[in-house]
């Protein structure tokens, strides 16, 4: 418990690095500290999410790219003439 409550921040740090830890009160161990697992999608709630995503026409973006940005640049960035 001392070590936790001093060296708090360094132990965040080795568990968010993947390490687990037993807190111990006077020898007897308490808890476990471990890493926090986020949830993992399965291929079908993957899928599901982006079902509904719209389609990008290339050919389009690319055209409203041209006309946002000044395209007379090239990637040397030398004007062309």
């Amino acid at each position: 418990m001392r070590d936790l409550r001093n060296y708090g921040g360094q132990i965040l740090n080795r568990v968010e690095g993947g390490e687990s830890m037993t807190i111990t009160r006077d020898g007897s161990p308490v808890a476990l500290l471990t890493p926090y697992q986020q949830p993992r999608l399965s291929a079908t709630a993957l899928l599901e999410s982006w079902k509904n995503v719209p389609r990008i026409d290339a050919d389009s973006l690319r055209r409203d790219i041209d006309q946002a940005l000044d395209t007379t640049i090239d990637s040397n960035l030398n004007v062309k003439p």
